[in-house]
């Protein structure tokens, strides 16, 4: 949430050099349905099988779109890979994971639809090991999102069908490292980085790495 597909140009580049091709989708973030939508039309246009990876929010997305049948693995980076019936605010509601501080950062426009997040606990929550230069350009770009994406369940797991890889963040501040593991049980495969919440940011090496890896092994 709040950024865009800017956020992965520390990561496209090492992919780049590696020989494998991608996409950074623009999610318009006005709902999940919306941003399913914009998935699945460049899902439509795959001419080779697609890795398909989220990111906090955007495991929600790639959950929901990942039964298309373009798709042949996914990946989720401290991403919400949710059951059916599940949202971002109640994930595996009967765990009872502590909260972190992220409720306490968000900012509700006046009608209460919008929702952005405080700039220095943005700072202090997503990025606190990204060089700054880095998470002062994020926060500036950071534009406000719908605040049903909380709220609004999946229809389908994809990760009930196909092979996947799951990234715990272990210093992440924003998504609760607790919850994730438990998440992290529903993919195939697991991995414990020590990373913040933003680790195409703070550890693009890391997501290149794996990306190249999971795309190899297709091959």
């Amino acid at each position: 949430m709040w950024h865009g597909a800017w956020v992965w140009d520390e990561v496209r580049p090492l992919l780049d050099h590696a020989g494998v091709a991608s996409i950074a989708v623009e999610l318009p973030m006005t709902s999940l349905t919306e941003d399913v939508a914009a998935v699945r039309r460049l899902l439509d246009a795959a001419h080779e099988p697609v890795v398909l990876v989220g990111h906090s929010y955007g495991g929600a997305v790639i959950t929901a779109s990942g039964l298309h049948p373009a798709v042949s693995q996914l990946v989720y980076l401290a991403g919400f890979a949710l059951d059916e019936g599940e949202s971002v605010s109640r994930p595996l509601p009967h765990l009872g994971v502590p909260l972190t501080r992220l409720r306490e950062a968000l900012r509700f426009s006046d009608d209460g639809r919008a929702v952005t997040i405080d700039d220095e606990s943005a700072r202090e929550l997503m990025y606190p090991q990204a060089p700054a230069g880095l998470a002062d350009a994020a926060i500036r770009r950071h534009r406000p999102v719908c605040r049903a994406l909380f709220s609004t369940p999946v229809e389908g797991a994809a990760w009930r069908h196909l092979a996947s890889t799951y990234v715990v963040c272990a210093e992440d501040r924003t998504v609760a490292p607790q919850l994730q593991r438990a998440m992290a049980v529903r993919a195939a495969t697991s991995l414990v980085w020590p990373s913040d919440h933003t680790p195409h940011l703070s550890h693009p090496d890391l997501v290149g790495q794996l990306l190249t890896s999971t795309v190899a092994e297709l091959r």
